[in-house]
């Protein structure tokens, strides 16, 4: 447990890439961090459609399923619902933590660039804005119509930062599961959370110098 004392908000929406999200979660766990995840409706849907994992509607019954399926410890993993206005992300008084949207609907890159609130993940989103924390989105769309990139722009040049669900190749992946972890181990990156998913740029190189 690298990072025993790290929390981390992290949201779940309807954009296709649910392994991202969930391969994202798997990581933030055996990394010893707290997560506080929210999980929209339609997210739902698609991991329900995309993986052979069902999730249970209700909260504490959906933490207790992740809990379980990923082996982490007890109340280290904590579900809020969709308009628990009480939880930690949902004000600036909360807990200081990142924020990260994976994946991140075209839904929920227009709610954010446009300050609506209408449900929990838009309210975290907002407060991470507002208080200048990291927010971290993962969009997975194409193409991108030219509202979606200006929702992007806007976003960056308020202090998000985007990184689409774009893996890169010269790593040479061997699986599906490769192509999902060059992600992550960015977004854990970004985090400053440690990592073994993936070797840092340039790694070998150093290494090769050093040795002679």
């Amino acid at each position: 447990m690298s990072n025993p004392t790290t929390t981390v908000n992290l949201a779940f929406t309807g954009a296709s890439g649910a392994q991202y999200g969930l391969r994202l979660l798997e990581c933030l766990l055996a990394a010893g961090c707290r997560v506080h995840l929210m999980v929209s409706r339609a997210a739902q849907v698609v991991i329900a459609t995309e993986t052979d994992f069902k999730l249970p509607g209700a909260p504490k019954a959906m933490a207790v399923a992740l809990t379980e399926h990923f082996q982490a410890q007890p109340q280290q993993l904590l579900v809020f619902g969709r308009e628990d206005w009480f939880a930690p992300p949902a004000s600036g008084s909360g807990e200081p933590a990142p924020l990260v949207v994976c994946p991140c609907s075209t839904g929920t890159l227009s709610a954010l660039a446009t300050g609506a609130s209408n449900n929990l993940i838009e309210r975290a989103g907002d407060v991470a804005l507002k208080e200048r924390r990291p927010l971290i989105l993962v969009p997975r769309e194409a193409p991108y119509s030219e509202l979606h990139l200006e929702n992007m722009l806007k976003l960056t040049r308020m202090g998000a930062t985007i990184i689409p669900a774009s893996p890169g190749f010269y790593h040479q992946p061997q699986s599906v599961a490769d192509l999902v972890d060059f992600i992550v181990a960015r977004l854990l990156d970004h985090l400053g959370i440690d990592q073994t998913l993936m070797p840092k740029w340039g790694e070998s190189r150093v290494a090769q110098k050093l040795a002679r």
